[in-house]
C-alpha cells in the first residue's frame, strides 16, 4: 500500500514509459511552487527533498523541512533536521542476524499476547547477503573451494538455518545464500534498480516511481553510489527502526563536489585511483559530510571504476559518495541484466527529475570543492597501517624500511632471520606472507581482475611462480567474476601461480585469512618477524588481517599478483626483477604489466550479458 503524501506544494505528476503510467513527486513542480533554485542543489540533496515530498505528513515532514533546501543554497550548510526514510534495508549476516533476532522475539511476544504472529514482519524490502563467515583455510590447490565451503557451513549451520526460517516465514525479507558473493557486489550488479516502483496491481493503474535508495548495516554500503544509489552504513538499531518503517533523522548535510578532469594514464588502475581519492579526502575532512563527484573527468570512468570509489567511502570519512545517473549508468544497468523497462525508467525518471548527467550539464552548487586531474594518478599501495597511507609503488620499499622501527617489537633485531626447517628458504622482515585477490573494493572491476590474469599468464609463460612462504587466494564477490576468468581461460594461469578460488565472500580483507602454514607461523613467531600482506581489499589495520601480520598494504589485483612472485616488501618492484626466467634471466614488473587495449580485448569476448542473468536468475534459492 502507497503511503499517502499531503503534497501540500501540489507537485505530483505523472510519466510514462514503455505504455506504462508512473506518478512522481516532480522537483521542476516543486521549484515552480516556492522552492525556486533547487535544480541547483546536489544530486543527492535532491533525492533527499523528493524523499520528503513523497513522505510530508505534517508531523514527522512539515512544508518548513522542504523550504530547508532553497535555504541550503544561501550558506551551502544547514542545522536543519529531517526525516529520511529509505526505500529498502541491506544487510550482511553478522550485522544484520540480530535484526532477525529481534523479529523473531517479537513473533513470539505476539504469540504469548494471543496475537497472529505473521503481523510481525518489515514494512520496507531487505535483503540480508551471507557473506562474512567464509574463512581461507584451504589455499593453492584445486579442493580448497570446496573444503572451505564444507567449513563454513559446519560452523554456522545454526545461523543459516535460523536465516532460512526467516526467509521462509517473514514478508519483505530475501537472503541471498552463502557461497554467492559479497552483499555490495550482489547489490550493484544485481538488487540495485536506481529507480523503484511500486503501486497496485490493477491492470492500467499508475505505479509511483521514486530513487532508490537504502542503509545497510556495513560500512561499505556505500558502493552502490557509484550507480548512482544513495544510501551509505548505519549502526543495527538505525537499520532495524528504517526496516520498521521508522524514519532516520539527520541534519541536512554539507556537499563537497570533487571535480575530475583528464583520464588515467596507460598502466594506472581504478585502484590506484580510489587510493588517491582516499588520501585527499581524509586529508581534507569530511566526516558528517557528503561527497558527489561531478566535473568532465566521469566521462572517462567505466561504472566498475566510479563503484571501486565509492566503496573506499568509509576509509575516507564521509557519510556517502555519489556518482550522477548517465549515460554509462544506463549502459551498465543493461549489460548487468536488468529489464528493459528498469532500464527505460531509469533514463525517463532522471532526466525528468534533474538528475541525470551529460555534457554541458550545469555543475551544481556545493559547500567546497576538491578537483584532481586523473592523468597525475600513479600507480600506488596504501599502508603499511591505514587505507589513507598511500604511497607510490616505487616508494614501498623505502616506506617500509622507514616504518620497520615503529613495527618492531622491543629487541628485535632489524635484520632478524627465521629458517624454516626442511625447507630452502628462511624468512625476513617484509617477507609477504599473505598476497590475497579479495573484497568487493576490487573484484567488482573486470578491468583490474582481467589485469591480474594476464599478469599471471605472462609471468607463466616466462616461469615465475610465487615464492613458497607466500598464502594465495582469490575469493571474488560474485559468481560472474568466476565465469569471466573460466571463459578466458585466465583461471588457469592464475591456478598456476597459487590463486585458486578459495571461496565467493568477504575474506582476507576483514580478518577471515585463515592460519598462515604451520612452518611459516611458527617462524614467525619465534623470531618476531614483521612479515606483510598485500590485498586488494579497503582495510589494512594492524592485526585485522591476520594477528601475526604486522605491515599490510592495499593495491590492485596485479600487484597483488606481482608481490606474490617477488615475496617481499623490500623490492622496488618498479626497478627490481620479480624474479627470472627459465634461462636465468631477470623478469621485471613493466615486462608483464598487460595494456589497455589487451585488457579490454578480453573483457569484450569474455563478459556478456547473460552471465549476469543466468547467475542471478535463482540468486535467492541455495541448496
Amino acid at each position: 500500500m502507497l503511503e499517502a503524501s499531503r503534497d501540500s506544494l501540489n507537485v505530483r505528476r505523472p510519466l510514462e514509459v514503455g505504455g506504462q503510467r508512473y506518478e512522481t513527486f516532480s522537483l521542476a513542480a516543486a521549484a515552480r511552487a516556492g522552492l525556486a533554485g533547487i535544480e541547483r542543489l546536489p544530486v543527492s540533496l535532491k533525492v533527499l527533498l523528493e524523499n520528503l515530498l513523497r513522505h510530508e505528513d505534517g508531523r514527522s515532514v512539515q512544508q518548513d523541512d522542504l523550504r530547508a533546501f532553497p535555504a541550503w543554497l544561501e550558506r551551502r550548510r544547514s542545522e536543519r533536521e529531517i526525516a529520511f526514510r529509505p526505500a529498502r534495508v541491506l544487510m550482511q549476516d553478522f550485522t544484520g542476524v540480530p535484526a532477525v533476532v529481534d523479529l523473531a522475539a517479537m513473533r513470539d511476544a505476539m504469540v504469548a499476547l494471543g496475537g497472529d504472529p505473521k503481523r510481525i514482519n518489515p514494512l520496507v524490502p531487505v535483503d540480508l547477503v551471507i557473506d562474512h563467515s567464509v574463512q581461507v583455510d584451504m589455499f593453492g590447490g584445486k579442493g580448497a573451494f570446496a573444503r572451505n565451503v564444507e567449513l563454513e557451513y559446519e560452523r554456522n549451520r545454526e545461523r543459516y538455518a535460523f536465516l532460512r526460517w526467516g526467509q521462509s516465514a517473514l514478508d519483505r525479507f530475501r537472503v541471498v545464500p552463502p557461497g554467492t558473493g559479497i552483499c555490495h557486489q550482489v547489490n550493484l550488479e544485481y538488487l540495485s534498480k536506481v529507480v523503484w516502483s511500486e503501486g497496485a496491481a490493477e491492470a492500467g493503474a499508475a505505479l509511483r516511481a521514486y530513487p532508490d535508495t537504502l542503509v545497510g548495516t556495513d560500512s561499505h554500503t556505500t558502493m552502490v553510489n557509484g550507480l548512482g544509489v544513495l544510501g551509505w552504513g548505519v549502526g543495527g538499531i538505525e537499520a532495524e527502526a528504517a526496516m520498521l518503517g521508522q524514519p532516520l533523522s539527520m541534519l541536512l548535510p554539507e556537499v563537497l563536489g570533487f571535480r575530475l578532469t583528464g583520464r588515467l594514464r596507460e598502466g594506472v588502475t581504478a585502484t590506484d585511483l580510489v587510493l588517491t581519492v582516499t588520501q585527499l579526502l581524509r586529508k581534507q575532512g569530511v566526516v558528517g559530510r557528503f561527497v558527489e563527484f561531478f566535473g568532465p573527468g566521469l566521462a572517462a570512468l567505466a561504472l566498475p571504476d566510479r563503484a571501486t570509489i565509492s566503496n573506499m567511502c568509509p576509509e575516507y570519512g564521509s557519510t556517502c559518495v555519489l556518482f550522477p545517473v548517465d549515460r554509462e549508468t544506463i549502459s551498465y544497468l543493461s549489460f548487468t541484466g536488468r529489464d528493459p523497462q528498469t532500464v527505460a525508467l531509469v533514463e525517463a525518471y532522471a532526466r525528468a527529475q534533474g538528475l541525470w548527467r551529460e555534457e554541458g550539464t550545469p555543475d551544481p552548487l556545493f559547500t567546497d570543492v576538491l578537483e584532481l586531474d586523473l592523468s597525475r594518478v600513479d600507480a600506488s599501495l596504501a599502508g603499511p597501517r591505514r587505507p589513507q597511507d598511500r604511497v607510490s609503488l616505487d616508494g614501498v620499499a623505502a616506506g617500509f624500511a622507514q616504518a620497520l622501527p615503529s613495527l618492531l617489537k622491543s629487541g628485535v633485531a632489524a635484520d632478524a632471520e627465521a629458517r624454516i626447517e626442511g625447507e630452502a628458504f628462511s624468512l625476513h622482515h617484509g617477507d609477504v606472507v599473505i598476497a590475497a585477490i579479495t573484497s568487493c573494493t576490487n573484484t567488482s572491476n573486470p578491468d583490474v581482475m582481467v589485469a591480474a590474469g594476464l599478469l599471471a599468464r605472462k609471468a607463466r609463460a616466462r616461469g615465475l611462480t610465487r615464492k613458497p612462504w607466500v598464502k594465495t587466494s582469490l575469493a571474488p564477490g560474485s559468481k560472474v567474476v568466476a565465469d569471466y576468468l573460466a571463459v578466458s581461460g585466465l583461471q588457469d594461469d592464475l591456478d598456476a601461480l597459487g590463486f585458486q578460488l578459495v571461496g565467493f565472500g568477504c575474506t582476507t580483507c576483514i580478518g577471515n585469512s585463515g592460519p598462515l602454514p604451520p612452518p611459516v607461523d611458527a617462524a614467525v613467531r619465534a623470531k618476531n618477524l614483521v612479515v606483510g600482506a598485500v590485498l586488494s581489499g579497503n582495510r589494512n589495520f594492524e592485526g585485522r588481517v591476520h594477528p601475526q601480520v604486522r605491515a599490510n598494504y592495499l593495491a590492485s589485483p596485479p600487484l597483488v599478483v606481482a608481490y606474490a612472485l617477488a615475496g617481499t616488501l623490500r623490492k622496488d618492484l618498479t626497478r627490481e626483477p620479480l624474479g627470472e626466467d627459465r634461462d636465468g634471466k631477470p623478469v621485471y614488473l613493466r615486462e608483464l604489466w598487460p595494456t589497455s587495449g589487451e585488457i579490454q580485448s578480453i573483457v569484450r569476448s569474455a563478459l556478456s550479458p547473460g552471465m549476469f542473468r543466468r547467475r542471478y536468475a535463482d540468486v535467492f534459492e541455495g541448496d
